[in-house]
């Protein structure tokens, strides 16, 4: 399903960045700001963004920010979820998947690095995958959490104590980074790609 084209056929795509991020309503606008700022900075950086096709909260922000700089967004979601209409129809394109297994691989597979925005147990579970995928070497690419309001403080916390009791390597807090800013953020994700991949220890 292909959908609204780009603003600017123009613009030199550096690669996908794939965003997970809230569908939830009635967020403070600061987590729906950070999102949109994301976005644009993505255009303007040319960077295309892929993420969940979400029609509401933080991941259409992010492709608001996006297409309203003239940039791209690709939408990865199960067929069941377009039947019930929770795509958001304005993106560049759209690609349904069978599964929910199949669209984070399809994310996963399309993307050179991931941003998470603050979410709840689907964004959690999408997010923790992918560093587990880091971990073992399946998808080595750069995670970056937007830690807006310190969203993510407590999740880091939580990573930093299973470190300190042995359930990870010392090593593996470089499996993430987290920005406090949307530019912090693509800015760790461009510095990360231009230092190549660093071979995290094994966690076996």
């Amino acid at each position: 399903m292909t959908l609204t084209p780009s603003n600017d056929d123009s613009m030199e795509i550096k690669g996908n960045i794939c965003i997970f991020g809230a569908s939830s309503r009635n967020l403070d606008d600061s987590y729906i700001e950070a999102a949109r700022e994301l976005g644009t900075i993505m255009a303007k950086r040319g960077w295309r963004c892929l993420n969940g096709a979400g029609n509401e909260g933080l991941m259409r922000a992010v492709s608001d920010g996006v297409l309203d700089a003239g940039g791209e967004a690709i939408g990865v979601i199960p067929q069941f979820m377009i039947d019930n209409g929770w795509h958001y129809d304005r993106l560049t394109r759209i690609i349904a998947t069978s599964t929910m297994h199949e669209r984070k691989s399809t994310l996963a597979s399309m993307s050179q690095a991931v941003i998470a925005l603050p979410g709840g147990c689907g964004t959690m579970e999408e997010l923790l995958e992918a560093i587990t995928w880091r971990q073992l070497n399946i998808a080595p690419k750069p995670i970056v959490m937007l830690n807006t309001l310190g969203y993510y403080n407590p999740l880091v916390e939580m990573l930093n104590h299973a470190i300190e009791h042995g359930f990870m390597k010392a090593s593996h807090n470089r499996l993430w980074r987290l920005a406090q800013s949307p530019v912090q953020a693509i800015n760790i994700i461009e510095q990360e790609l231009q230092d190549g991949d660093k071979p995290i220890e094994s966690k076996y």
